[in-house]
Parts: C-alpha cells; structure tokens; sequence
C-alpha cells in the first residue's frame, strides 16, 4: 500500500462552507448548529475520535495540548480502525477531516492527520 500524500488530506472546521472533497467528520459527537443536509458528510468516523476520557480531561485548554496529542496517538495506536482508515485515505485524491473546535490548530482532526501522514503504509 502507498503512504499518504499529504496534500490529499485537509482539515476543515464543519462550520466552514464545504469545498469539495470526501468529508469525514471526526468528532465523537455531533456538532451543535449544524444539519446533516448542511455538513454535507460522506463517512462519520467516530471510532478515531478521542475517547470521552481524554475529551473531557483537554477541554480544549491549550496548557494541555501537548498531553492530549501524546494521549491521542496513543489511542490511535491502539486502534484497529484506523488502519482501515489510512488506507482509504491513500486511495482518494482528497480526504477533508471534519471537526467542529473552534481552535482550528489543536484539535483532534489535526492530530489525526499528523498520524495518518507519518504511518509507514509500505
């Protein structure tokens, strides 16, 4: 299997206007304010989202940004999902991670793709 190019995944706000590509939101819950009709969704990928746990331990608060990304790749690893996942992603041109923080740096979907990005696909 071929790694991921990194220009075939983005991250988006689900608020944001969509813009093409296969959109996948990767929350756990649903975000408020917005309809299915609106999110224009393609897939739901709950199962990479963190775990209420880690969720509610970060708080979106950035002193603990670094412990959420380390605790957040550690569930990741221990995930079998997202091994599927990853190899979706390296067979579409253009994969939008979908999330709905309003911190458009430190979220879970950027964590997610850093890790799907530095997967030895090979």
């Amino acid at each position: 299997m071929a790694g991921i190019d990194p220009s075939q995944v983005r991250v988006r706000r689900i608020y944001e206007v969509p813009d093409g590509g296969f959109r996948v939101l990767v929350d756990r819950l649903w975000p408020r304010g917005v309809s299915k009709a609106r999110a224009e969704l393609d897939d739901w990928f709950k199962e990479a989202a963190p775990s209420t746990e880690l969720r509610d331990w970060f708080g979106h608060r950035p002193e603990r940004w670094e412990g959420f990304t380390e605790r957040y790749v550690h569930e990741l690893e221990g995930n079998p999902a997202v091994t599927d996942f990853a190899g979706q992603c390296a067979e579409r041109p253009d994969t939008v991670l979908l999330f709905g923080a309003r911190n458009v740096q430190e979220n879970e979907a950027v964590v997610l793709r850093n890790y799907l990005l530095g997967r030895n696909l090979t």
